[in-house]
């Protein structure tokens, strides 16, 4: 496939769009193997633990504030204190507390962040239309997640090009959510998608300039889907070419560098989304495996007081995400999320690396800093461009040993997968870290999650979030 997008012929046939739009609108609760559904709640769980988490993160409290201020009233909820809004801004705000410790689920392959858009984009539109099944609003995020997590696969090097897959691509994937949600036929849904992607942006500047308008990003696209199937049910147009068009996703965005047969093939009988991880580490996915070979060689009594210097090596795309000398002096927690010397610094400093690693107090920790003043991070050639798992850790000992160590899995992954129980308990430390949330009712939210299918009316998952807020 060309990567300068040459207009020699078409990536695709006309009418891809409508008809991959026509095979997602016709998908059945009953479709959904009961691994999928399963699957789908455990993110579910996930993804409500980590937008709890998220209250007090820096700029959320802010946002919330904002928008409450311009909107008293609506038919849908903020989590995060309760407030009542619009659903394309309670879409956002709950997306963006959602992605705000950047402890949200990752499909490491396609490199989006999936739920943190989904969930919030349906759970709105379900509010704002009275009340949506549980049954109904598992299909919706079954859907739309793999319809995400297919998009980052076709376009597999989206963010090479300095694109966010998570918000461009996830804003597609918000209007189906919705538009499940809304029951919209394959002509509506068509172009719901479409007035989605004449919203559709999400370049990765504000990662490289560790601004705080990153985490709002998937909040962007959620609140795009929303807003888009809304109009789409009102009987509004948007184009049909979605994908194929001379303007379409393809071509603009991705210069033609595109998988197109990765969106139907095994569609509606093999599920991507099968493939998602969950993070253990709040922080940027391209540094887990060395925060894993970190963890390894702490445990084998390597830390600052023994480590002369270390080198890090990872992939092309990794390298570009998470490069770079620690700088304490920025005092930017988006900073510390996406730097990889600094995850290894805490590695090797703490023997751990959780929420209390990326608190805005730990920022300026000297012992850290300058620890990470002697971590080099490059790129490997020997690891495929745009991987996301594979990472080494040269360190080189005072006593004059040199140790390497590698990896190509991370924790969390299909292949080291966290267990239930693991899953539970990250759960509840991010409830509790974010809301100061009691026992009786992180157990009463993980339980509805959990019966989410047979729950008649979906509503009662913002019902049992608990609005403690600290």
């Amino acid at each position: 496939m060309p990567e300068t997008g040459e207009r020699a012929g078409p990536i695709v046939e006309e009418g891809f769009t409508r008809a991959l739009a026509a095979r997602l609108a016709a998908l059945a609760y009953e479709d959904l193997p009961a691994e999928v559904v399963a699957t789908v709640k455990l993110f579910v769980l996930d993804t409500l633990g980590v937008l709890g988490g998220g209250a007090n993160a820096p700029g959320i409290p802010e946002l919330i504030r904002r928008l409450a201020g311009w909107e008293r009233g609506g038919p849908a909820t903020v989590l995060v204190g309760k407030a009542r809004m619009s659903p394309p801004s309670a879409a956002l705000a709950n997306a963006a507390s959602a992605h705000a410790l950047d402890f949200d689920d990752q499909h490491d392959p396609a490199r989006v962040h999936s739920y943190c858009v989904v969930l919030p984009a349906a759970l709105a539109t379900a509010e704002a239309s009275g009340g949506a099944s549980g049954r109904t609003l598992l299909l919706a995020l079954a859907v739309s997640a793999e319809l995400h997590a297919r998009l980052g696969l076709a376009c597999y090097n989206s963010i090479g090009k300095g694109w966010m897959p998570t918000a461009l691509m996830g804003t597609l994937a918000a209007a189906v959510a919705a538009g499940r949600v809304l029951g919209l036929d394959a002509g509506r849904l068509t172009h719901a998608v479409g007035i989605a992607y004449s919203q559709a942006a999400g370049n990765a500047q504000s990662r490289d300039d560790a601004a705080l308008s990153k985490r709002l990003a998937p909040g962007y696209a959620a609140r795009a889907g929303v807003l888009a199937a809304h109009l789409a049910a009102d009987g509004l147009t948007g184009p049909h070419r979605v994908l194929e068009g001379e303007a379409g996703l393809f071509r603009l965005f991705e210069r033609g560098e595109v998988r197109p047969e990765v969106l139907t093939e095994g569609l509606g009988r093999e599920w991507r989304l099968r493939e998602f991880s969950m993070k253990p580490y709040p922080c940027c996915r391209c540094s887990h495996t060395v925060i894993d070979l970190g963890l390894e060689l702490r445990a084998e009594g390597i830390g600052p007081d023994s480590l002369e210097r270390a080198e890090v090596y990872m992939s092309r795309v990794n390298h570009e995400a998470v490069r770079g000398p620690y700088r304490p002096e920025a005092a930017s927690v988006v900073h510390a999320q996406f730097n990889a010397a600094y995850a290894l610094a805490r590695a090797l400093g703490d023997g751990r690396v959780d929420l209390a690693s990326f608190a805005p107090a730990s920022l300026a920790d000297e012992r850290i800093a300058a620890l990470a003043r002697r971590i080099d991070v490059r790129i490997d050639p020997a690891i495929p461009e745009t991987a996301t798992e594979p990472a080494r850790v040269v360190v080189h000992l005072k006593d004059g040993r040199r140790i390497e160590r590698r990896r190509t899995t991370m924790r969390g992954s299909p292949a080291a997968p966290m267990s239930g129980a693991e899953a539970r308990a990250k759960f509840a430390s991010c409830l509790r870290h974010g809301l100061k949330a009691p026992e009786s009712a992180i157990e009463r939210l993980a339980e509805t999650v959990l019966r989410l299918e047979r729950l008649a009316d979906a509503r009662d998952l913002v019902s049992a979030f608990p609005d403690t807020a600290a």
